[in-house]
Formats: structure tokens, sequence, C-alpha cells
């Protein structure tokens, strides 16, 4: 029988000729080949001037950076017990003049870095030192330690409980993350550049800072400013507002962003992007000011001469604005434009201006927003068009700045290069709403209006991805789904009365009927074969952790910041189970299973399932489980947790404003009457 011919790349065929070599050398010639490629490497960088040196190191770290985000947990802990290994060996074989050579590099180094850090990194490194020293004083086993509580033990300072400080520097976009967080979660690992926001114009600055009477104001009532100044109308198909304890934004079914005519009909008040053109100053004060009672007049005029003079949308607006003289004219603004860094006349068709006056019977994009003169009808903004964000959001984006669109491309991480492949809708907004120490963050700045911008922005990422399942039904092969078949084949004459097309959401799809099927499938599968859970446990957000009110900008409170708690959350949650699954504190685990879900107030908690190999036998019930108060003697920080967070009330004529008052009564019946139990 012939021998099947294979094509090899040169580049496999040398690495597999280096590795055979390498296999059948001696350790003298190991060591000799070793010592040459040190020669060549010092030559070459003797040789290479600054900036090929500071090329060289970056490179370096970015090929560090992507190997170690790619490895596994145990590739890990073998690379660093590899390191420590090289590092003992080569310390064992030093002589005493070159360890104190080390040791006097080191303290240089370290005096350097010491010398040049600010006060606040001084206590940073302060406060790292102290966690670093307490946690390596409470490393102990954690095996079965639910069933054996100590009260001498600080438990919240052991290694595997800490989630430590997010100080954690991405190196494409210096984007801060805890140590555990996914390293691509800001930037695709260098995959997306954007331009940075930067800081936002005056009087807007002061106003978001919060530090002074009139900036505490304007961020109490900031979506109320907003909402004065926006262009377009925000809808949905339901929209829940709370007060009080429920400081949170709710939609639900469709968003949607709609514009209007440029001038209002004769019987009608200006609104929205009508109001910018209108001649006299103060009526269109007096104009902003009739949407809330709420707002100041003084702010009121400082922002709008903000947004005259700074937005580009309205500058726009006004040039185009004057040369349409006729109801045949009408504005345009162009979905797409002329990428970054590309020189228009690069384009062989003329490109219009992105926003101008057409006349009618102009060729228009299917996504462009044509507003016209007045004609009293409403224009719904596709949400990828690239101002569909600053329109409804100009103290967001004050100059006017693009948001998403589809002329966004990825590039390479190290080259820069610009690739084919588009920046998706979930990895833009991912990498606007991260925290970087050298940016001024104004977005994370806005409060209540920041939650209305993420949840708008969420319904366009869910609305991305839908419409990718909903045009590529083909490539997901709906039709052989085994449901769909027997709809068709039993149900054909119901089916023919529902008219529209169906589209069939595939159990990827977090949420669609097939998700939820599929893991409730897979809970009974585990009920079937270990029989019921043993633990039924549930793990709530608490908003005071350090974690999350050590990064809370100054005024805000954790209400105002979802995108810390949701991230604290799920740090502390893994850690929460990693005490379980892996340090074993009920004993060893078969499986287990949680789901997260959304509190009233926005707060995450989580219902966890643990199937255990040893079952909990009845003596043990009480150690694991009490329904008293500990001894504020013996234990006073576990009282003091048992009373601030497990205890109700106060409520009733002592706190009518408690979140449990409905009708000015408990609707937890308390507080109830005592009772004696034998």
């Amino acid at each position: 029988m012939p021998r099947k011919k294979t094509n090899i790349g040169i580049s496999t065929r040398n690495a597999r000729q280096v590795s055979a070599s390498r296999a059948a050398e001696t350790p003298e010639e190991r060591d000799t080949r070793r010592e040459t490629e040190r020669d060549r490497a010092s030559t070459s960088r003797a040789a290479e001037t600054p900036e090929e040196r500071d090329t060289r190191l970056v490179t370096q770290r970015v090929r560090a950076f992507t190997s170690r985000a790619a490895e596994t947990p145990e590739e890990r802990d073998t690379r660093l017990e590899s390191q420590r290994v090289r590092a003992s060996t080569s310390r064992a074989a030093e002589t005493p003049e070159e360890r104190d050579t080390r040791l006097v590099n080191q303290r240089v180094r370290a005096s350097t870095s010491r010398a040049a850090e600010t006060p606040e990194e001084r206590d940073a490194r302060h406060e790292a030192q102290r966690s670093r020293q307490a946690r390596s004083r409470t490393r102990i086993d954690l095996k079965k330690a639910a069933f054996n509580y100590d009260k001498e033990y600080d438990y919240k300072m052991h290694r595997d409980v800490v989630i430590g400080p997010m100080d954690k520097l991405c190196l494409h976009c210096r984007a801060l993350k805890f140590q555990k967080e996914t390293p691509g979660m800001c930037c695709s690992n260098g995959k997306v550049n954007l331009l940075p926001m930067g800081e936002p114009p005056q009087p807007l600055l002061t106003y978001v800072a919060g530090a002074t009477r009139e900036s505490k104001h304007f961020l109490q009532h900031i979506r109320k400013y907003n909402s004065c100044f926006q262009m377009t109308s925000f809808g949905a198909t339901h929209i829940e507002r709370f007060e009080n304890f429920e400081p949170t934004f709710k939609v639900q079914g469709q968003v949607y962003h709609q514009i209007g005519s440029l001038l209002p009909a004769s019987n009608k008040d200006p609104a929205f992007l009508q109001i910018y053109f209108m001649d006299n100053v103060e009526e269109e004060i007096d104009r902003r000011c009739a949407f809330s009672e709420a707002t100041r007049r003084a702010i009121i005029a400082e922002l709008q001469g903000l947004f005259h003079e700074h937005n580009g949308l309205v500058r726009d607006f006004k040039s185009a604005v004057e040369d349409v003289r006729g109801d045949d004219m009408k504005v345009i603004i162009r979905a797409d434009k002329t990428p970054s860094n590309e020189h228009e006349r690069r384009f062989n068709a003329p490109m219009a201006p992105e926003v101008a006056a057409v006349i009618v019977g102009t060729e228009i994009a299917r996504r462009d927003i044509v507003i016209c003169r007045r004609d009293g009808t409403k224009q719904r903004v596709a949400e990828t068009h690239r101002s569909y964000d600053a329109l409804q959001y100009p103290i967001l984006f004050p100059r006017g700045e693009d948001g998403y669109h589809l002329e966004l491309y990825q590039v390479h991480p190290v080259s820069g290069a610009v690739t084919t492949k588009r920046v998706s809708c979930m990895d833009f907004y991912a990498y606007r709403i991260m925290i970087r120490a050298q940016e001024s963050n104004h977005i994370l700045k806005c409060r209540q209006l920041f939650q209305q911008f993420i949840v708008d922005m969420y319904a366009k990422v869910e609305s991305e991805r839908l419409n990718y399942i909903r045009f590529n039904q083909s490539k997901l092969r709906a039709d052989e789904y085994i449901h769909l078949r027997d709809a068709i084949a039993n149900d054909g004459a119901a089916a023919a009365a529902n008219i529209g097309q169906m589209v069939i959401l595939p159990a990827s799809y977090a949420g669609s009927p097939r998700y939820m099927h599929e893991y409730a499938q897979d809970a009974m599968t585990y009920v079937r074969k270990y029989g019921r859970p043993d633990l039924f446990l549930t793990f709530t957000c608490n908003p005071a952790w350090p974690e999350i009110k050590n990064l809370l900008l100054p005024g805000q409170q954790s209400s105002h910041r979802h995108d810390l708690t949701a991230r604290v959350f799920k740090q502390k949650l893994k850690c929460f189970m990693c005490l379980i699954v892996k340090n074993h504190i009920y004993g060893p685990t078969r499986c287990w299973m949680y789901s997260v879900e959304w509190q009233k107030r926005g707060l995450p908690h989580a219902h966890i399932l643990i199937w255990l190999e040893e079952k909990i036998r009845p003596t043990q019930i009480d150690n694991i489980i009490s329904a008293e108060l500990p001894d504020p003697q013996e234990d006073p920080e576990l009282y003091q947790i048992i009373k601030k967070n497990m205890i109700h009330g106060p409520c009733g004529a002592q706190n009518p404003h408690s979140p449990c008052m409905k009708d000015g009564k408990c609707t937890k019946k308390y507080p109830r009457d005592r009772k004696s139990v034998v």
C-alpha cells in the first residue's frame, strides 16, 4: 500500500529537526549551545538602540502576558514551581561576591522605585505587605472547617477568601482589574483599541465631581438634566421607575430611540432637538426648564452654552439648517464615515458630510438618519448608528463623540495593524466602562444616568446577538431541530395561521427556552444520578464590602456603580465556590450547581446546590446551622455580623421609611408577639 503524502510547512519541519537535534545532544553540548546563545544575545543587545530595546521589551511583555493568560491553573503552578527551583538552584551555586552583588542590585532597584512612588502608592504598598503577612499567617487546612468553627481564627484573611485589590493593569489598554479576572474582559487582549474619551469641558467637569452643593444637586437629578438636552426620545415596551430603596433603572421589551423634525408643527411647542434652533436664548432656557421643576435655571443656562459651543452634532445641525430653506430639503446624519487614519480621497466615490442638508431624492443609506424640516413625523434611530449614543446622552458625550458602529475593526495586539474582523457591540462597551487611572472615567461618574446608559446599551448588545441569530439561521442549522420538524408535521394548519417568520433561538443564547430547558435537564440528571442535594446555600452581595467601597468615587454609593458590585460579587462567588469545592469545608463534593439572580435593589445573589460524597448525619446539623445569637464576649465580630445582617428592622414607628414598610405596616409582620418555646 503506497504511503500517504503529507504537506508539512518549512517552519514545522525545522522545529522538528531542532527538537530531534536537542534531544540527542549530550549535557556538554547543551551547555555549549546555551553559552553560545547567551553570547549572541548579549552582543545583539549591546548594539541595539534605545528604541529597539524598548520595542523588544514590549514585545516580550506582550508575549509573556498572552502566554500566561492562556495557561491553565496546573500550568501556572508548574511554571511558578519551575521558577522557584531555577532561582533556588541559581542562588545555591552563586559565590559570596555574586550574592552580595545581587542583594545590592535589589536594594538599589527597590530604593529607586520607592523614591519615585507617591504617598498613595506607598500606602497601597504597605497595605499589600500587611495583607500578605496576614495571609501567610493564616494558611491552615480548611477541610471540614464548617463543622469545626474556630472563634480565634480570622477566616476573612485566608488566602482563598481574599480577592485582593483592583491593582492589576492590562498591558494593552491600562485598565484596572482584579487578579483573577479574565485577561481579555477589557480589550480582548489588545484586539480592541478605542480613542480615549477625554475630560468633559467646564462647567460639566465640576458638576460631575460631586464636591460642591451645586454639583451634588446636579448629580442627584442628572437624568432630568439629560432629558432637558437630549435630541432623541427614549422609549421601551415597559419602563419601571423606582424610588427610595430601589434606585435601579429597569426596562422590559424592546428599547428604541426616535428623532423628530427640525422644526415643530405650527400648533405645538418645540421639543428635544427642535429646542436647539430657537432664536431667543432666554426662551430656549425657559423651554428646557419646563421639563422638570427639579432643575435649576443657572445650571441649565451654563450647560446650554456648553453644548452650543463644544458639541459637534449641535454645530453641524445649525450649519445644515441654514441650508434648509424649503420643504424639499432634509438634514441627514451619515451612519458611516471615513475610517480614522484614512485619507478621504482614497475612496473613489465622493463622500458627503457627516451632517448635511440634501435634496429629496438623494441616495440615502438604510441606517442614515433623515430629518425633515417640518412634517410632524418621527424616525427611529438605528442602534448601529454612530450618533445613537450622543443624541440620547449629551451629558455623557458632551462633544458628540461617536458610539458603537459597524466600521470599527479589531487590531493586531503586537503590530497594531487593522484586521478585517469587526469589534462587537459587547467588546465596545466593555472597553468604555472599564476603570483606567490615566483617564477621567467621565461615564462612571454620572450615577443614575450611568445606570440608564448601561441598561440601554445592554439592550443594544442583546439586539445585536438576536439579529445575528435571525440572519444566520442556515448556519445554525435551525431546520434540523427535531421539535421544529414535529411542529410542522403535526401542527401544520395551526402554524400556517401564525403570520411571520419563525426564528429558532439556540441553546447557546442565554435566557432562551432551549437554554433554560438544557440547564433544567442537567439539574434533573444530577438528582437522578446522585439523589437529592445535601446543601442549599444562598450567597448575597453585600454593598458594604471593602472591595466595593474602596473603589467608589467621592460621594458615590454602591447603588450608583452596578458595574463594581457585579465584578466584586463574581470574584467573591468564585472564592466561595473554591472553599466548598476545592478546600472541602463541608467535605469532598460530588457535584454542584448555582444560579445567579438580582434582587429588587439591584444586588446579585446566588442559589447554590451541593452534593457531597459523605452525607451529613443528623448529629452534624447543629454544627453547620445555627439560629442563635453568638456570645458578644466570646465572638464579638460574628455577633456584630449577625446583628447587622441577619436581624430584621428597625421598622414601624421607629423607621417608617424602612424598605419593608407598605401602607404604614411592615410587610414581614414585625414586630411580632413573643412566644415561649418549651
